[in-house]
């Protein structure tokens, strides 16, 4: 049957910023067959990941991990801290903060919602005026999303614990990283994080389908103190079923098989080495964008996102026709702009399993594409993402 549908061959490009690609190491890793979770075989399995996850979120305390999405693991953290009515301090820094606020919200919070552009991070000065400011101690949690996959913007954590200390409250801190962890430097302990919330299916490498929670002490005392009706999400049911390297429903056994061998790949490569590799093409990424003559989203150069830039389109182009462009003729998949940056920004995703060669893949696919779409920009951006690679000029901030 004829169809006008273009014929694609070799590999589709999957340029978002999560689910990001999956290695072969990780997808033969969970190419396993069905095992007992009440056995032996799988508490080995239990006992390896749970340890070898703590070395990921730099923390000596638990982390659970639930079989769901990272949205299960933001209700985990609400439900287990914080009680009906409790005030809690958040920041509108994109989309995923304001989705936490609506789950927040439904929980019964009462939500301080300190408003943002979408083009900064969360302001730790804003954060310690309003805890200053609360004699009270009503604020019970600061709620935080580290990396704003929406806008390209990374919060500044370790700020935020300080300006926490600096006013002097008690205030848990709640950090989500779904996008971040495994990717961009990150303390749970070295920090001050009471809750870290995290998701599989971005720096971590895998399928969606896995998400943790890194608590600390005092989280942990929160959870024995509040009134807040959980059961699947409950961690006291969790923390005891792990003591035998089970848990207390069906977890999701081939998915741990994949964290294992995920995990194990980021040591190889080393921490501190995966998080320079995505800073590098954080860097150029930014510097094809400025060459192109466009904009990224993010505004300050402290907080630019070392594994998404968001761009922003011309005026009178709309992000979503250009991102259709890509996929039609060059079998690329970009971000899309999400809420209220919809149809103004694409989105470039440079992390999890990716080097250099597929960077400028990337980069060259983005710049075929404005020229398809006949979107005004300055050739060159290309050349000035490879000089930033290959060390001929010095990456800018």
């Amino acid at each position: 049957m004829a169809t006008n549908a273009p014929v694609h061959t070799g590999r589709h490009f999957l340029q978002i910023p999560g689910p990001s690609n999956v290695p072969d190491r990780v997808l033969r890793a969970m190419d396993m067959p069905t095992i007992d979770h009440r056995g032996p075989e799988f508490a080995k399995l239990g006992f390896e990941v749970m340890e070898s996850c703590k070395t990921v979120f730099r923390t000596s305390q638990p982390v659970l991990i639930y079989p769901s999405s990272g949205t299960g693991a933001w209700e985990a953290a609400i439900v287990n801290t914080l009680s009906p009515g409790d005030k809690v301090l958040m920041a509108e820094t994109g989309h995923f903060a304001a989705l936490w606020r609506a789950l927040a919200e439904r929980f019964g919070l009462d939500v301080d919602f300190l408003p943002g552009d979408w083009r900064s991070g969360a302001d730790p000065a804003a954060i310690e005026a309003k805890l200053t400011e609360d004699k009270a101690h009503q604020v019970k949690a600061v709620m935080v999303v580290h990396n704003e996959t929406s806008s390209g913007v990374t919060s500044r954590v370790a700020e935020i614990r300080k300006a926490i200390d600096r006013a002097a409250h008690p205030a848990l801190l709640l950090v989500d990283t779904v996008s971040s962890l495994g990717s961009i430097t990150y303390e749970h302990d070295g920090w001050g994080v009471d809750v870290t919330v995290s998701g599989s299916q971005k720096g971590l490498m895998l399928p969606p389908g896995l998400s943790f929670n890194a608590i600390s002490e005092k989280a942990l005392a929160a959870s024995k103190a509040n009134k807040m009706p959980r059961s699947y999400w409950d961690w006291s049911e969790q923390i005891a079923a792990n003591k035998s390297g089970s848990w207390p429903y069906t977890p999701a056994t081939n998915l741990l098989y994949g964290l294992k061998e995920a995990i194990a790949m980021l040591h190889e490569e080393g921490l501190e080495n995966v998080f320079a590799r995505h800073r590098r093409h954080g860097a150029a990424t930014r510097a094809a964008v400025k060459a192109w003559g466009l904009e990224v989203l993010c505004r300050n150069p402290e907080e630019y996102s070392p594994v998404v830039t968001a761009v922003l389109m011309p005026e009178g182009h709309d992000a979503d026709r250009f991102r259709q462009v890509v996929l039609d003729h060059l079998d690329m998949s970009l971000g899309t702009g999400l809420a209220k940056v919809k149809g103004k920004v694409f989105r470039i995703g440079h992390l999890g399993h990716f080097n250099d060669l597929m960077l400028m893949g990337t980069l060259a696919g983005v710049e075929m594409g404005l020229e398809l779409a006949r979107v005004p920009y300055r050739t060159g951006g290309v050349l000035a993402a490879m000089n930033v690679l290959t060390g001929k000029e010095a990456a800018a901030a």
